[in-house]
């Protein structure tokens, strides 16, 4: 199991089902602040999925949490629709692909 945001990340990018994808080509944004924190771009296009450190100027969507967050939704401790509700997760962009993650990384985010 992960123990930081960018291992997190990693093990959530090799559980891409691309078939759920389909021709999808879309920009998310993690947006991860705390000691462990960061900004990744994790990109989706013609059924492949890369994950790079960085930034973007135009995300699709955007993602901002915390580390500690984000750890605990990965590790099944928090659920990321109720971080969600609870305003731990921020989503910016279109809230239909944020929500499309969940069937493209299944078990995952």
């Amino acid at each position: 199991m992960a123990e930081t945001c960018e291992e997190s990340l990693k093990e959530m990018h090799k559980s891409f089902k691309p078939e759920v994808a389909g021709n999808l080509n879309a920009t998310y944004l993690f947006d991860v602040s705390g000691a462990n924190g960061g900004k990744w771009i994790l990109e989706i296009k013609s059924g492949k999925c890369e994950l790079k450190s960085g930034t973007h100027n135009s995300p699709t969507v955007t993602i901002s949490i915390s580390d500690q967050d984000w750890l605990a939704i990965h590790k099944g401790k928090l659920n990321s629709q109720m971080a969600f509700m609870m305003g731990k997760l921020r989503v910016s962009g279109d809230m239909g692909l944020a929500m499309k993650l969940q069937s493209m990384f299944p078990g995952q985010a």
